[in-house]
């Protein structure tokens, strides 16, 4: 992911900002990392690339 979608992308669960901790880049691109909430603390993760930004209920749907 590039790190210019942190000044659009919000917690799908209050709208509020996410913080992002990068764990691995590539050039401008976000191999791995967590976002997270400001508000509500809830962690997304950035897997290959892409960010999970589903409700943790149905992340865990989703990987089943």
């Amino acid at each position: 992911m590039k790190e210019s979608l942190m000044d659009i992308i919000v917690c799908p669960i209050d709208k509020e900002e996410l913080e992002l901790a990068a764990d691995e880049r590539d050039s401008e691109e976000i191999v791995a990392g967590t976002l997270t909430c400001t508000e509500c603390g809830e962690q997304y993760p950035i897997e290959d690339g892409i960010p999970n930004l589903l409700p943790p209920d149905m992340r865990e749907e989703a990987a089943a």
